[in-house]
């Protein structure tokens, strides 16, 4: 990266899903070091405690490439950080936020930190689904046509692993989940299982076991703020210390005894 023609710095953080026990270490350092912080209203409320003594700039969903504009223009001068939820290069505002860069004529020194990502932290939860490969989607048709997530939706079911999804169901978009599963059960078998985590480490977390079957006659319980798993060809439900779960093993049980 070519030397900054500024005095300026600017972090596009990932502040996973909020709670401060899951920030990693340098999220919190530059989130410290900086001087102003900008990002969607619900993320920064959920960091309120460690923004005392900033200049605190909110914004609202929809706003990203007003708030990508914003954050690069204050980067000139100021220390700055852009906050994302997750980590910000997974559905988060690290592209957008260097597609602007990329377009501003100056140079601005930069840093993107990572943050864990709602797939992970929903995973967590539930035992361990995304043991190896697996894929992600959103199912959110803002800036994808639906035409193409429903072709990706058909691939990543014929892989036969696991596919996390986000954006799984708003009151906007009531019926895109229903539309996913009807395309997994092209290739899949009804009972395949499936873990739905909603708001994953925040205070109103719930999670819910079912099967491709049982969401599909009723996914009432799913929203915005939800992670759906839906398993791959090895994925299965288990028990461990009296705890359901939901496993993808990586084939040691076929190499090892244990």
């Amino acid at each position: 990266m070519p030397s900054s023609d500024n005095n300026g710095k600017l972090f596009i953080v990932g502040i996973g899903p909020g709670k401060k026990e899951q920030l990693t270490g340098r999220a919190k350092e530059v989130i410290r070091e900086s001087d102003i912080i900008i990002g969607n209203d619900f993320y920064l409320r959920l960091i309120e405690d460690l923004l005392e003594g900033k200049e605190i700039i909110r914004s609202s969903m929809g706003k990203e490439v007003e708030r990508a504009r914003r954050c690069v223009e204050l980067a000139k001068e100021k220390t700055v950080c852009m906050v994302s939820g997750g980590d910000p290069g997974v559905y988060g505002m690290a592209s957008i936020v260097l597609e602007v860069l990329e377009h501003d004529n100056s140079c601005i020194d930069y840093e993107v930190v990572p943050g864990v990502t709602a797939a992970t932290a929903a995973a967590s939860l539930v035992g361990s689904p995304l043991s190896g490969d697996y894929v992600t989607i959103s199912l959110s048709d803002l800036l994808t046509p639906g035409e193409i997530i429903e072709k990706r939706l058909a691939l990543a079911f014929q892989m036969g692993v696991p596919v996390a999804i986000y954006n799984p169901k708003s009151r906007g978009r009531p019926d895109n989940l229903a539309q996913a599963i009807v395309i997994a059960l092209q290739y899949k078998n009804e009972d395949v299982p499936v873990t739905v985590v909603k708001n994953a480490f925040r205070d109103e977390q719930e999670v819910r076991f079912f099967t491709l079957k049982t969401l599909f006659a009723d996914d009432s319980f799913v929203d915005m703020r939800s992670i759906v798993i839906i398993g791959g060809d090895e994925s299965r439900m288990g028990t461990a210390c009296g705890k359901e779960q939901m496993i993808t093993p990586r084939g040691y049980d076929q190499k090892y005894v244990y």
